[in-house]
């Protein structure tokens, strides 16, 4: 049986869900073989009625893209698609602020892609933040909003040249894949306890949002609806019971959560603690600020330094090697196009290409900048791949795929 005979409907819409949707901003290893095929699917003629099914083809990928892209978006952890930006005040638009605003940012940037202020010191580091303008793919200015003055630039950084600058200071590399964050805030002051919430303290809690996205970290308040406030009421919280945060947090299905508790001391002096609890661990901090803004940078470091000593892997110096991946019951296209988006998505992994498809199994091809045990650690973010015993000997990583 020839190749254009066993060429089913079901291909030709996978043909088209590549050439109409794609995998992601990389070139798919797969791309030139589906292209291959669908042209000589055409010129053998094994489908007289190919132009309609095209029509019908390119409906149905495009279903097959929604798809994939909801499954993607399922999973515990999220893609941080700012890494390489920050955004940093400026007093005007000339030439010398925007070289020192391109220092002060990519310094920003280095943080959030390694998740350690530390690597700041390294000479190799040291050396770039006096070139970083020269690296600099581009910067928009905006008006900063009342009761801000002056103007603010957000500037973006070669994705590439980031990651390699942090490989070559020996720091470690957190990938974009990070663990949403549930933070629950009370403060106490002349009013009494109260949450930080977005209605009735919106300033406050924008500058809870911002100092997590400065550091890489995906943070979700609660919406502090009947239902939150049944569960756990500001005092509730003031005690930073975990059982009760965690029974509150559960309709978030949130694996990291933080909660914080801020009370005036003294004149110009606040004092707090925090405690962020994740899987089966919980790390305690207290502090003594001069501002609530402060008491949230802290917090918010806490977390993001904590993750990072979790998450962030330093990449092997040996020689880089392919690595098998297999995932079974993968029992559609989108579930399969979904892995390969989300595996091509991890820094630390160069290239993906599916070898195999075998009924329910799935065999991946890997190559990474780190090994087989630092890149499960990542991997185990995704709640759909579940970590199972290796039962197949031409894979390293074994995975079950979870709806």
């Amino acid at each position: 049986m020839n190749w254009c005979s066993r060429f089913s409907h079901v291909d030709f819409c996978r043909v088209y869900f590549h050439r109409v949707v794609g995998t992601s901003s990389q070139a798919h290893s797969l791309r030139p073989e589906y292209a291959r095929r669908t042209l000589v699917l055409l010129q053998c003629g094994c489908w007289p009625e190919h132009l309609e099914n095209i029509v019908k083809a390119t409906r149905i990928a495009l279903m097959y893209g929604l798809l994939a892209l909801l499954l993607a978006g399922n999973a515990r952890a999220e893609m941080v698609r700012d890494l390489h930006s920050a955004s940093v005040p400026v007093a005007n638009q000339g030439s010398k602020a925007l070289t020192a605003a391109a220092s002060q940012a990519l310094a920003e940037v280095l943080v959030k892609v390694s998740g350690s202020r530390l690597l700041l010191a390294n000479p190799v580091i040291v050396k770039a933040l006096s070139d970083s303008r020269a690296h600099v793919q581009q910067y928009v200015y905006t008006r900063n909003e009342p009761p801000e003055t002056g103007f603010s630039v957000q500037l973006e950084f070669d994705g590439e040249y980031v990651t390699d600058l942090v490989r070559q200071s020996g720091a470690p590399l957190w990938t974009a894949s990070r663990p949403l964050v549930l933070a629950w805030v009370v403060v106490e002051d002349e009013q009494g306890r109260h949450f930080i919430d977005r209605d009735n303290w919106p300033d406050e809690a924008q500058v809870l949002i911002e100092a997590f996205s400065r550091r890489g970290v995906p943070v979700q308040l609660p919406v502090f609806d009947l239902e939150d406030m049944a569960a756990l009421s500001p005092n509730d919280a003031w005690r930073l019971n975990a059982a009760a945060i965690q029974t509150a947090s559960a309709r978030y299905n949130a694996q990291d959560i933080v909660a914080g508790r801020l009370a005036s001391v003294s004149a110009g002096k606040s004092a707090g603690d925090w405690s962020y609890f994740y899987q089966d661990g919980r790390v305690n901090r207290s502090v003594t600020v001069d501002n609530l803004a402060s008491f949230m940078r802290d917090g918010v470091n806490i977390v993001a330094s904590e993750m990072a000593t979790r998450y962030a892997v330093a990449p092997t110096t040996s020689e880089r090697g392919d690595m098998h991946m297999s995932v079974i019951d993968v029992l559609t296209y989108p579930e399969y196009a979904a892995i390969a988006r989300w595996l091509e998505d991890l820094e630390l992994i160069e290239e993906v290409v599916i070898e195999q498809v075998l009924k329910d199994r799935v065999l991946f091809r890997l190559r990474a900048q780190t090994d087989a045990a630092q890149l499960s650690s990542i991997i185990e973010l995704n709640e759909h791949l579940v970590l199972i015993p290796t039962v197949d000997l031409d894979a390293v990583l074994s995975y079950r795929w979870q709806r």
